[in-house]
């Protein structure tokens, strides 16, 4: 009886992952559209930065949602592990992408000194994920700590890394805006690549093997 309850809370807690990434997978999507045509327009490295670290999450968010309905199909533990590994060296390979990425294109902007346009839109757009990230993140780390899935508290970091990014996009785009600090931008944006890579290392040492 305590075995079936325990599998009944199990797959329960699956099923509210699946809904949370679909949610995550569905904000991402819009919030990805937004930053990349408001960075693009304003020459942000900060906000078209944040907008690629949304299409990652999205490729992240899909790759999981594919593991937990691997687990909500019933299937066998060995399947289960075996997709797991696979999905938690994704993730961890995509925080270290990001970082690359980031850390290359902040270094070109603050070496040519170019200085990016105000953005009211970013501006919002860092606002609306500071505030809906971090309850996105908690819910996935509860159903992560629920189903035992490295995977999910991975990506779920993932997710709070958003929140983290949005706080230094927002830094970066108010100072920017109200007193002309060219340079707060690409600075904003470095702001994120200790996290990023953090959590892209110990996502890809979490496990030995991606197969």
């Amino acid at each position: 009886m305590e075995v079936e309850r325990a599998g009944a809370a199990q797959m329960h807690w699956t099923r509210i992952g699946i809904r949370l990434i679909i949610a995550t997978l569905a904000y991402n999507v819009l919030e990805a559209m937004v930053a990349l045509w408001s960075g693009l327009r304003a020459d942000s490295i900060a906000l078209v930065g944040f907008g690629l670290d949304s299409v990652i999450e999205c490729g992240a968010a899909g790759v999981l949602l594919w593991r937990l309905s691997v687990e909500a199909r019933g299937a066998e533990r060995e399947t289960v592990e075996k997709t797991e590994r696979r999905v938690h060296c994704f993730v961890g390979s995509t925080f270290v992408l990001l970082a690359l990425y980031v850390t290359a294109q902040a270094c070109w902007i603050l070496w040519r000194r170019e200085s990016p346009e105000e953005s009211n839109v970013g501006i919002a757009l860092a606002v609306a994920s500071l505030v809906i990230m971090p309850l996105v993140s908690w819910g996935k780390l509860r159903a992560a700590r629920e189903t035992g899935s490295a995977a999910l508290r991975a990506e779920a970091k993932e997710t709070l890394a958003c929140s983290y990014l949005s706080f230094a996009l927002l830094l970066g785009l108010v100072a920017n805006a109200t007193v002309a600090w060219w340079w707060a931008d690409p600075a904003a944006a470095l702001l994120m690549v200790p996290w990023l890579v953090k959590e892209g290392v110990e996502g890809l040492r979490g496990e030995e093997t991606c197969n």
